[in-house]
């Protein structure tokens, strides 16, 4: 019994490659930098056209009565959440004989402790002047609440002080009394009675001494923290460069639309999964790249590499068409134009030697109207006849979504794939290589357009696909150890090409 397998190896692919990640990145340079001006331009425009209010700022000085080395900051926190009350909002608009409503008026000014102890308030207006009067009244109004709020902390521990001590005074006078009248028992039980009483009242007298001390002390302290709590920073408004905020929120927008601009580039790039490493695309389409083209020069020097790029290219084509004994054909991905400048290049140098025909698969390219046709160029379509005994006949397609492929064929069996990097997708490119090989169309080669001049890779097939592949191109391989037989796949690429073709690519 024979057995028909396929040996196709497997290879762990990254989940994530860096490097096309970067070049995909750096691919997409004009949506990021788009975007990166856009976010600067927002942003300028936003400092000129919503300039900040007229705003006040004052700096308060807090005494606070439980002042420690170590406070982490809760007291002066304390202060900033009671000066947003409507309280103080209302004595300042009181002060500021305002008719607005307090919780309105608590949206335009805020707190910020700066210290534990130093306060400072920020508060906008309609005006300068109104921004400064309605910081001072906040202050003013602050301090006295704080003033009072200390005194009233103040007057009722002193209060408590003074209600013991007055206790403890009713208590002395009963002691006293019971001394003065004495009694007439004698003994060493009264006596032991008369001293306990004596030893009473002695307490009595320094617990009331203690405690009319510090009742003092509670009211000699309130001034010190009355005195502490001042407005060490008048008033004043605030002026606001515009130049310096446009320049800080121009710098602010174009971070933030970079920033943007990369992650939706990143994200798109990874989502997309358009190959534009020569590595990944002649993998995805198991041919090797044999030409590579820029899609526009900017520079002398570009214009002229180009132009030696695209006159060797036109060499390699003239020479394969010249020796293959089957139609060839051009068959572009995403680059139409460009493949039909190719197109009119190889036609070129074929016309020098007899008649030139091309079998235009891409109408709506219009190669019968482009300014370099040569003269000697017929241009027909895909029903065309065959082509007469010494004309030499190419054509030109296109494996676009939508591509009848069953036409293909009629172009050429044998074709150079023109593709523009980063134009279509892994799949796409794995099902173009899938198709040509039913339609039992060779690939021989591919020509990158807008390669990305920092690629390094390797775009040369040396062991062939490992998959995309059907068809015409297997070849029976010698019997293996069960004796069934195994079957050999050969690169797209490599299949049915003369040693002559070989040579020339």
């Amino acid at each position: 019994m024979t057995m028909s397998t396929t040996t196709e190896p497997s290879h762990g692919a990254p989940l994530l490659d860096l490097q096309t990640l970067v070049v995909s990145v750096r691919r997409r340079r004009r949506l990021w930098s788009s975007l990166a001006l856009l976010g600067l331009l927002i942003g300028a425009a936003v400092a000129v056209l919503l300039p900040p209010p007229p705003t006040a700022v004052t700096k308060v000085l807090v005494a606070h009565q439980q002042d420690q080395p170590n406070d982490p900051g809760t007291l002066i926190r304390t202060d900033v959440a009671l000066l947003q009350t409507t309280r103080i909002a209302e004595r300042a608009l009181k002060t500021l004989k305002s008719r607005e409503k307090p919780e309105d008026f608590m949206k335009e000014y805020a707190g910020v402790g700066l210290t534990n102890n130093l306060l400072q308030i920020d508060v906008t207006g309609d005006s300068d002047a109104q921004a400064v009067a309605r910081a001072k009244a906040l202050a003013d109004a602050f301090v006295a609440d704080h003033v009072r709020r200390i005194q009233e902390a103040a007057e009722a521990e002193s209060k408590t002080l003074l209600d013991q001590r007055d206790r403890l005074r009713e208590e002395l006078d009963q002691v006293n009394k019971a001394i003065g009248t004495g009694t007439p028992e004698t003994g060493p039980k009264a006596s032991a009675n008369t001293e306990s009483l004596f030893a009473r009242r002695a307490e009595l007298t320094a617990r009331i001494t203690d405690f009319g001390q510090r009742a003092a002390e509670a009211r000699v302290g309130t001034p010190q923290l009355v005195a502490g709590t001042q407005v060490v920073d008048a008033p004043r408004a605030v002026r606001h460069s515009l130049p310096k905020a446009a320049v800080t929120d121009a710098g602010i927008g174009l971070v933030l639309g970079l920033v943007v601009g990369l992650a939706v580039a990143a994200v798109g790039a990874v989502v997309a999964d358009r190959p534009v490493l020569r590595r990944e695309i002649a993998a995805n389409l198991g041919a090797s790249v044999i030409a590579e083209l820029p899609r526009r020069s900017a520079g002398r020097f570009q214009r002229r590499a180009t132009r030696g790029a695209r006159e060797r290219l036109t060499t390699s084509l003239a020479r394969t068409v010249r020796g293959s004994a089957e139609p060839v054909s051009l068959l572009e991905l995403g680059c139409a134009q460009a493949a039909a400048l190719i197109a009119l290049d190889l036609a070129a140098a074929l016309a020098a030697e007899g008649p030139v025909s091309v079998v235009d698969g891409l109408p709506g390219l219009r190669i019968t109207r482009h300014r370099g046709r040569p003269a000697e160029l017929t241009v027909v379509g895909e029903d065309a006849a065959e082509a007469a005994p010494g004309e030499r006949r190419f054509g030109v397609g296109s494996v676009a979504p939508g591509t009848a492929w069953s036409g293909l064929p009629h172009l050429g069996t044998r074709t150079v794939l023109v593709v523009r990097a980063g134009h279509g997708s892994a799949a796409w490119l794995h099902t173009v290589a899938r198709q040509l090989a039913e339609q039992g169309v060779t690939v021989t080669g591919v020509v990158l357009i807008d390669p990305d001049p920092r690629d390094r890779t390797d775009g040369t097939l040396w062991e062939g696909p490992h998959s995309a592949l059907r068809g015409p191109n297997e070849r029976p391989a010698r019997q293996n150890g069960t004796g069934g037989r195994q079957t050999e796949r050969l690169p797209v690429w490599a299949a049915r090409v003369p040693d002559s073709d070989q040579e020339a690519r």
